[in-house]
């Protein structure tokens, strides 16, 4: 199908209505049937069927792949291996 997006688990999205907090940045954390996206300003997240995620879905900002690591003791700084 022409102009099908293609997206994937960890991906930072933008979608067509920005969030009431302000921001218009979403992270996918789960996929399914139902989408699940967490706004990255306030962390608050949203389930969304597949099918209205796809309709809503405007462009990926950043593919989860490019992304820098996140979470507890992601760093940046290099680590000494002792």
């Amino acid at each position: 199908m022409a102009g099908e997006k293609s997206f994937q688990y960890g991906d930072i999205v933008e979608m067509k209505k920005p969030h009431p907090c302000g921001a218009n940045a979403w992270t996918i954390i789960r996929m399914g049937m139902d989408i699940r996206i967490k706004c990255t300003r306030c962390g608050r997240s949203v389930l969304l069927p597949r099918s209205k995620f796809e309709r809503s879905l405007k462009r990926v900002l950043q593919r989860a792949d490019s992304a820098p690591p996140v979470g507890e003791g992601a760093s940046s700084a290099p680590r000494d291996s002792n």
